[in-house]
């Protein structure tokens, strides 16, 4: 299984002198003993360290990490892994990055999802002090650089986690010149940041927020932005949220607008994993297992494991968390999310959300 954590970034000195350190340190190695004196201190994973907890709304947190080494900073609007243990078990998860990318610490704001395994222990138990791993940053919902003088925001619930990063990076380095956040949330009380977006719209004048509360005014619909933002077509437009939503958007986008100033960040594939085309599928060895099977172009390896008997880990079931991550032995293997059919030996994969295409081989 490939490791999902980051490694920190230390110098290559350091890294040698450490290797060479083991051979006079079993059975305890030398990353053991600094454990011991501070657990943020390791060669071979980045940790955190939780520093608080800021509650946002009746079931939202912010959580405010301070990096244990040096921190590449992320663009706005990216997600970072975390990796925490809930009752005993490592679990992975991934949230958008809602801090702007010059703090010393890193922030994220995850949601309370009642039936999750993570973020009921984040959001009601998760306590200052608590150390965290740390996985790579990721994602290409970002800003262009330089970014455009004209903006259009468009989220729902948690939707807004992505774009936080965004704004507060504006702010800044001065570029908000002309941005409209159409955001929407069942009623005040659940508006997450709500209290700084309006505080925002105070004190900058090119900013302008809608703010759409669906407890008494229903759902927005995309024919709504003509009244909301006439100008819509002219500016670069970023889309986070729900999928019926972003379904709806990028529909009235391909008919009355210009794709091409349009990015979407989505937290669900669209449409479930059979939104693209079918692969041809193929035979699956299972190598560390000796287990092989059958599968079609539209079924996950996961999947086509689990029917077999295999008991293999997963977090997110959707390619974010990279839980499920297999080192490709042979074969290509099919992006259920987006068809593009890619694999290497020796390459990592993600296994929730690829689909044999041809023989493949997978050592798990």
């Amino acid at each position: 299984m490939a490791e999902v954590g980051a490694r920190p970034k230390v110098s290559s000195a350091r890294r040698k002198a450490m290797r060479a350190m083991r051979t006079f340190f079993t059975p305890l190695m030398p990353d053991d003993y600094l454990e011991m004196i501070n657990p943020l201190w390791s060669t071979e994973e980045l940790r955190g360290r939780v520093q608080k907890l800021e509650k946002r709304t009746q079931d939202a947190v912010t959580i405010v990490i301070k990096p244990g080494a040096e921190w590449d900073r992320h663009k706005p609007g990216q997600y970072l892994r975390v990796g925490v243990i809930v009752d005993g078990v490592h679990h992975w998860r991934a949230y958008s990055l809602t801090s702007e990318p010059s703090d010393d610490f890193i922030s994220i704001t995850p949601k309370l999802v009642p039936e999750g395994k993570v973020s009921p222990h984040l959001t009601q138990k998760l306590q200052p002090g608590t150390i965290v791993r740390l996985g790579g940053v990721e994602g290409d919902f970002t800003l262009p650089d330089p970014p455009p003088d004209k903006l259009l925001f468009i989220c729902a619930g948690s939707g807004i986690t992505p774009i936080m990063s965004m704004l507060r990076a504006l702010e800044q380095e001065g570029g908000i010149k002309d941005v409209v956040l159409v955001h929407s949330a069942h009623d005040r009380d659940d508006v997450i940041f709500g209290d700084w977006l309006e505080e925002l719209e105070k004190r900058s004048d090119g900013f302008r927020m809608h703010l759409q509360l669906t407890g008494e005014m229903g759902r927005i619909k995309p024919e709504n932005l003509e009244e909301i933002c006439p100008d819509w077509r002219e500016r670069e437009a970023f889309h986070s949220g729900p999928t019926e939503m972003l379904d709806m958007m990028e529909e009235y986008w391909e008919k009355e607008g210009d794709v091409d100033k349009l990015h979407v960040e989505r937290f669900q594939p669209k449409q479930g994993l059979g939104a693209v085309e079918e692969g041809e599928g193929g035979e699956i060895k299972f190598v560390a297992s000796d287990v092989t099977t059958e599968a079609d172009g539209g079924t996950p390896i996961l999947v086509a494991g689990e029917e077999c008997g295999l008991d293999l880990d997963y977090g997110c079931r959707e390619g974010i968390c990279h839980t499920c991550t297999g080192t490709l032995n042979s074969g290509k293997v099919r992006d259920l999310r987006n068809g593009n059919v890619y694999g290497t030996e020796g390459e990592s994969i993600r296994v929730c959300i690829s689909a044999p295409e041809g023989p493949v081989e997978v050592d798990l």
